[in-house]
């Protein structure tokens, strides 16, 4: 069965790359595109080598008024729940490529596609490499009891953490919280300086030029530390084959999966 796919963001450096990869795929159909600055053209003028005479849509809502099996999000943090909420009122499954989502706004994406009856994916990173990054800080986190997280990305990034390292410290509350020797709140000095305590984590943000996207999960023990990273470099390759994957096993769910290991195995 073909999956007719939707991707709003579709301009941008990763959602270009994936409709180019969904228009070659044997099994799905791109049948909408948003991007508010290619809204009105087709997308054939608006990404070169690819060949669809698809308009261009401005809105999600827009985009879904053409029958869609998956909606996935490649934007911003500014405007990615508006979408998720949007495609799911209308009975449409979920990717979520985008960062910026809290706690809190997954809940209330689970309950409305609960609600809905359709699925939803957000991994943070659909890079494979990312993916394993959490899967082998959660293995750690079962025999180490001390741990901290540094996110990297590039000076124009306005959200912190990325979806990447929230994702991470969800993750790894799922396993246990940290145990610190020495309370974050009793820090003499500018206790901002020991960063944000997310999902129990102590979260550090870097923000400069000559990043991508990195994370890291920093463990320490008496006489011995681990640390497990993952880099991202230029282009949107290391992304596409896990959103692709998440595009086929979103259907199969019934609201909110958070991680793509959960659905990989």
């Amino acid at each position: 069965m073909t999956i007719k796919v939707c991707i709003a963001g579709a301009t941008g450096w990763v959602g270009t790359e994936l409709c180019k990869a969904v228009e070659s795929a044997n099994d799905m159909q791109l049948v909408g595109a948003v991007s508010r600055a290619g809204a009105g053209q087709k997308l054939q003028d608006a990404i070169d080598e690819i060949d669809s005479e698809i308009i261009v849509s401005g809105t999600v809502a827009e985009a879904l008024a053409q029958p869609t099996d998956v909606m996935v999000d490649y934007t911003s943090a500014g405007i990615v729940k508006k979408n998720v909420m949007t495609a799911i009122e209308k009975g449409v499954n979920v990717v979520i490529g985008s960062s910026g989502l809290t706690d809190d706004d997954f809940v209330e994406i689970d309950k409305a596609a609960r609600d809905r009856q359709v699925g939803v994916i957000a991994a943070g990173n659909f890079a494979i490499t990312a993916v394993l990054l959490q899967r082998f800080a959660c293995d750690a986190a079962r025999y180490l009891t001390q741990w901290e997280i540094i996110d990297y990305c590039s000076a124009t990034k306005p959200d912190a953490p990325s979806g990447t390292a929230r994702e991470l410290s969800y993750r790894l509350a799922q396993v246990k919280m940290p145990e610190p020797s020495y309370p974050v709140g009793e820090t003499i000095g500018e206790k901002a300086a020991r960063g944000a305590t997310l999902n129990g984590t102590q979260m550090h943000s870097v923000r400069l030029p000559g990043f991508v996207s990195s994370v890291e999960a920093i463990f320490g023990a008496n006489g011995e530390r681990l640390s497990i990273r993952h880099d991202s470099m230029d282009g949107a390759e290391p992304y596409i084959q896990g959103t692709l994957l998440a595009i086929r096993k979103v259907k199969d769910q019934i609201g909110l999966v958070r991680g793509l290991d959960k659905v990989m195995d």
